[in-house]
């Protein structure tokens, strides 16, 4: 009896060792291209930074030279002022916004549901140079549309450089990722909506309370991993704000849309300071990292 069971188990043991190993066999493509493109490139960039690093001569270590230079960059600071407006107006903005849309539509047919859901995603999948494009167009201060608009209902007395003029090109930014933003989230929090346990929001109702007390108390609570998912998501995306500046103002008028990330490529790619961009890049992630760690944390307490 004894002898069986052993070798029962000797069996399972064997069987266990061969599907972890086909395992991971299935899982090897991926890891190797993982560690290829994600973890060398991650651990050059923190390597590279303490070098002097630029093109047709060999890098020389110079320490903490070039986090010294960053903190003392006038540049760097606007770009972290302007990149920390970014964030902090986009993401609560998104997220609020696509929850009440999506809370709106949710109420809907199917049908109404899924059309609204395609129109909020549409952006989304369609490529962001041509998304920039359109909107360069309608910011134009002789024919664009705004400007068209303003001066027709008399809101303007001449046309505005919206691009060009500091006073409105930060915001001019804000709005067009606030629009190429809401699209997964709407898609998100519908879904969430959906999966919401629907008998405790009529037992509720039962007892007398309102729509907004169902929400507060039954409905946000089971939303929360779905929240906690699209701010972390959207506060990386907005650190990450590059295509825009890149494509419309070059981080212009005055550094007033200078980003970290379109800073990092000016170095970089520009004056080819690859150990100064890339001591950029490491202090871009070390606050992302401690943003979102703030942000799970929150997100467990409630």
């Amino acid at each position: 009896m004894s002898t069986k069971k052993i070798s029962i188990s000797q069996k399972s043991r064997r069987l266990m060792i061969r599907e972890t190993t086909t395992s991971y066999l299935f899982l090897l493509p991926f890891l190797i291209f993982f560690v290829m493109f994600v973890v060398y490139p991650m651990f050059m960039c923190v390597y590279t930074s303490f070098f002097d690093a630029t093109m047709g001569r060999e890098d020389i270590f110079i320490g903490f030279d070039n986090y010294k230079t960053l903190f003392n960059d006038e540049v760097f600071w606007v770009a972290l002022k302007n990149t920390l407006i970014i964030v902090i107006v986009s993401v609560p903005v998104t997220c609020a916004f696509s929850l009440w849309v999506a809370s709106a539509i949710s109420k809907m047919h199917v049908a109404a549901t899924s059309a609204f859901r395609c129109i909020f995603y549409l952006p989304v999948v369609t490529g962001s140079v041509a998304v920039t494009m359109v909107w360069k167009w309608m910011y134009n201060n002789y024919y664009g549309i705004f400007n068209y608009l303003g001066n027709k209902t008399g809101l303007l007395e001449q046309n505005i450089n919206w691009l060009g003029d500091e006073r409105y090109a930060l915001g001019c930014i804000i709005l067009i990722l606030l629009t190429t933003s809401v699209g997964q989230p709407i898609v998100l929090y519908v879904s969430a909506l959906d999966n919401v346990d629907k008998s405790l929001v009529e037992a509720a109702e039962v007892d007398g309370a309102t729509e907004l007390q169902a929400f507060w108390k039954i409905k946000w609570p089971q939303m929360m991993p779905t929240t906690l998912y699209i701010l972390v998501i959207t506060t990386i995306n907005s650190f990450q704000c590059f295509a825009l500046i890149q494509l419309l103002t070059l981080g212009g008028p005055n550094n007033s849309t200078m980003t970290i990330m379109y800073y990092i490529y000016y170095n970089a790619f520009k004056l080819y300071k690859y150990g100064y961009g890339n001591a950029m890049g490491v202090i871009l992630a070390i606050i992302i990292a401690i943003l979102s760690a703030v942000q799970f944390k929150m997100g467990q307490e409630k």
